[in-house]
């Protein structure tokens, strides 16, 4: 590779690092032509791009972006594969069911980088994996908030029918009475 093609791919690098706030680097070297096609497969499918790069290049263009990348340039040995989502999660879940499906060791996690947050090392997998999305927490804030609106109406409801209105108020009139 000549000179000005390493700095070409140094700014691709460097614009996909500033493009994506999720970024994953992974080891998936061993995997035979089959597997590789099948995580790819995945990764297509769950919206991430994954790329192999040079880690030399790699840690060039994570120098030159603006973002804190930390202690993830000290991942970057042997064979290295980036993994760029928009999901925060969707890759670690897609690690995760690769790694069940094929029972292998590899894809092997070396670390992630999501919203200004590093995580190194494989033994993170199970936090990344349970990170929630965007649209799950947003499901959650809503679920939350509908739940005292609901006990509410449900508690109007249940004083506005006729036939359970009539009980209140007699109730009430034998405590008032005693």
């Amino acid at each position: 590779m000549t000179r000005e093609e390493k700095f070409q791919v140094i700014e691709d690098l460097t614009s996909q690092l500033a493009e994506n706030s999720v970024i994953y680097l992974a080891d998936i070297s061993g995997l035979d032509a089959t597997a590789t096609s099948n995580l790819r497969r995945a990764c297509f499918k769950a919206d991430i791009k994954l790329s192999v790069v040079k880690n030399t290049l790699l840690e060039k263009a994570m120098e030159k972006s603006d973002k804190d990348f930390g202690d993830l340039p000290s991942t970057l040995k042997g064979n290295t594969s980036v993994f760029y989502a928009s999901v925060a999660n969707a890759p670690a879940k897609v690690i995760q069911d690769f790694l069940k499906k094929s029972k292998g060791e590899k894809p092997l996690l070396k670390g992630a980088y999501i919203a200004e947050e590093v995580y190194v090392g494989a033994n993170q997998l199970p936090a990344l994996v349970s990170i929630k999305s965007k649209e799950e927490v947003i499901g959650d804030i809503i679920t939350i908030l509908q739940s005292p609106i609901k006990n509410v109406v449900s508690a109007l409801t249940n004083e506005a029918r006729p036939d359970r209105a009539g009980e209140a108020v007699e109730a009430s009139t034998e405590e008032a009475a005693e």
